[in-house]
């Protein structure tokens, strides 16, 4: 993935790259920063998009200094630098409280995916959330676990500490018409039933129902 700029990328190697105009590459910051925001878990990890930007944030500001003193548009390219600034701090921020939060969930599911599967972590995050598990069972050893019968001197991090509430209701825009989502009973007396999202609609939902059409980029959360 990349930004489209001035130079044709450079295609000898044979692989396509997909080239994203300006607009394109900040609507897909704010669509990761908004789905990850309001998820109750954490999502695939976007490295491209976040390579991208930064690119981009370097090239509006190398051209900002060229500009004019006092001209008007410098100050709004400035607001438009901070405010994309923003998102892409907010987004990596809740990603690191998410990978905090669920640590042991989140390396078991690195751990146990697939072959080709598309991994949730960066190898920066991967590398926090194994030194955040080893920092967090070393302290529970020193503190507490050596003042314990030998018995009782191991702790479960797995059973510790609680899962992503994947039945948690999530509210999301529909950006592609989806037919036949299978919807699970609120209670015994119901049964299963299918709807159809409609391009456009809004809706309240159960999260686990939707959670393959947000990887997939069907829905989006809001």
């Amino acid at each position: 993935m990349a930004a489209a700029g001035g130079e044709e990328p450079d295609s000898d190697d044979g692989s396509e790259e997909l080239v994203l105009t300006p607009l394109q590459l900040i609507c897909s910051l704010e669509q990761a920063w908004l789905n990850e925001k309001f998820a109750p878990e954490l999502l695939e990890s976007k490295p491209e998009i976040i390579e991208c930007v930064v690119e981009q944030l370097d090239h509006m500001e190398a051209n900002l200094k060229r500009a004019k003193k006092g001209d008007l548009k410098v100050s709004i390219h400035h607001m438009e630098i901070e405010r994309i600034r923003y998102v892409l701090s907010s987004y990596l921020r809740c990603r690191l409280v998410k990978i905090e939060k669920f640590f042991p969930h989140v390396l078991e599911k690195e751990k146990s995916r697939a072959k080709g599967e598309p991994s949730i972590l960066s190898p920066e995050e991967f590398a926090f959330a194994k030194e955040y598990m080893a920092n967090t069972e070393t302290y529970l050893k020193n503190v507490a676990l050596k003042h314990m019968p030998p018995n009782l001197q191991k702790v479960a991090l797995l059973k510790s500490v609680p899962k992503p509430n994947l039945d948690s209701f999530v509210f999301l825009r529909v950006l592609k018409r989806q037919e036949n989502i299978l919807v699970e009973p609120e209670t015994d007396e119901q049964r299963e039933y299918t709807i159809d999202l409609e391009e456009g609609s809004q809706h309240l939902i159960r999260y686990k129902t939707i959670a393959p059409l947000v990887t997939s980029g069907a829905v989006q959360l809001i």
